[in-house]
């Protein structure tokens, strides 16, 4: 499989795709003229243009396959605070920007929410995100940083947990503390994209699937398209789109798994939360609310996924839960994400008149819903929030067939620092 075909497949089997509703927005049929054209229908592109609709401009989106079919539709539905980057570090890397990168990662997250409750979005939200630390070190940076936010930020939402109080809520020998962050949460992320697909529609925005875009000349399907402005809202499946985007964000494949419904949901999670743990590759998993295991964990480059994605998650899986070296999997996915060398999202103008934002890295449904917003600004001439943004450290990757080398060279390393506990 090329990334030809990951664009114009349609949604995978996943649990996401069988528990969301379908979206049948047509294909490009003819010239379009518009104000704007988004390419890209994930939570960028479509948070742009609810935006832009709403503030009376003519949107168009293109989608190469459906309404969130890319990271949108199939990551883990965990919503964090802050960058992607903890704050620490970012006050080492852009100290005149720090303060306002902690604001608007907690706009953000209001954003969100505010979102799914204006456009009455079912999206099974959930507050309580858990840390779970593999080391005692990770657990003592934990307590720091919860500390730090508080103090620096006023950010007190972060209950620090004793390793004792983490097996309460996460019933696993695999841990050595943690913490919980009441002040995030966790969706189902394809039904989030798809909310934002309707309310944008309800907007006034035009949305196109099955019509891949390119630029210079722009066209989408075939047929050209005529606007004042362009959004790139493509994250891991750029692809040859864009050239001086591409050669700082690097797709990534992440693969996730749902199990059969559990019969004692509680020795998984405790009290509606979703959990991830400190490993350089990480592990993240939530319960769906038929009490089914949603497990995530392992990556790879290039366009080809795993034959049995089912048992390389499970592997993860029952490193901290052995009692589900059996259970039935009913389902197994993968996605592609796009992350960025500091693992900060690049923001640019690759060219007048052109928007782009990309590089999640991971951390994108309240990131890239932000995103949308702030290049929503940007086109009616509030920058200020994009120029922010576009200031963050985000160099260049190696070009041709290095880059993804070198990243499975670190994956490995790290991989195995993560194995013996260094």
């Amino acid at each position: 499989m090329g990334w030809a075909d990951l664009l114009t497949a349609p949604h995978p089997a996943s649990w996401y795709a069988e528990t969301a509703s379908k979206t049948d927005h047509p294909a490009v049929s003819a010239p379009l003229t518009c104000d704007v054209c988004v390419v890209g229908a994930g939570y960028t592109g479509l948070s742009a243009a609810l935006h832009l609709a709403q503030a009376g401009l003519d949107v168009v989106v293109v989608e190469a396959a459906r309404v969130g079919h890319g990271a949108s539709g199939r990551n883990g539905g965990q919503v964090h605070s802050g960058q992607r980057l903890d704050q620490e570090e970012l006050e080492q890397l852009a100290p005149a920007d720090a303060a306002r990168l902690w604001d608007l990662a907690e706009e953000a997250k209001a954003l969100v929410l505010s979102l799914i409750e204006r456009h009455a979005m079912d999206v099974q939200w959930r507050a309580g995100l858990a840390f779970a630390a593999s080391s005692s070190r990770e657990q003592r940076s934990a307590a720091t940083h919860a500390a730090h936010l508080a103090d620096r930020y006023g950010y007190d939402r972060i209950e620090v947990l004793s390793r004792d109080a983490i097996h309460g809520h996460i019933p696993s020998n695999a841990f050595f503390g943690g913490s919980i962050d009441h002040g995030a949460g966790h969706l189902h992320p394809l039904r989030y994209a798809q909310g934002l697909a309707r309310a944008a529609t309800a907007a006034g925005a035009r949305i196109f699937e099955t019509s891949r875009a390119s630029l210079d000349p722009l066209r989408a399907g075939g047929y050209p398209i005529k606007a004042d402005n362009v959004i790139l809202a493509t994250n891991g499946y750029l692809g040859d789109l864009c050239k001086p985007v591409a050669r700082h964000v690097l797709p990534i494949n992440n693969y996730m798994v749902a199990t059969a419904p559990l019969d004692d949901p509680d020795q998984i999670l405790t009290g509606g939360l979703a959990a991830y743990d400190s490993r350089f590759v990480v592990n993240y998993w939530r319960l769906s609310p038929d009490n089914r295991l949603i497990f995530g964990g392992g990556e790879s480059y290039g366009a080809r996924f795993p034959k049995d994605i089912a048992t390389k998650v499970r592997r993860n899986m029952t490193r901290i839960y052995p009692h589900l070296a059996q259970v039935p999997i009913t389902h197994a996915w993968g996605g592609t994400l796009a992350i960025t060398a500091s693992r900060l999202p690049h923001f640019a103008r690759p060219a007048p008149n052109i928007l782009s934002a990309s590089g999640f890295s991971g951390h994108g449904i309240a990131i890239a819903t932000l995103a949308g917003r702030i290049m929503a600004d940007a086109i009616r001439g509030q920058v200020t929030d994009f120029d922010t943004m576009a200031r963050l450290p985000v160099a260049p990757f190696p070009g041709g067939p290095v880059a993804p080398a070198l990243l499975g060279l670190a994956v490995w390393w790290y991989s195995m620092r993560d194995r013996l506990g260094i």
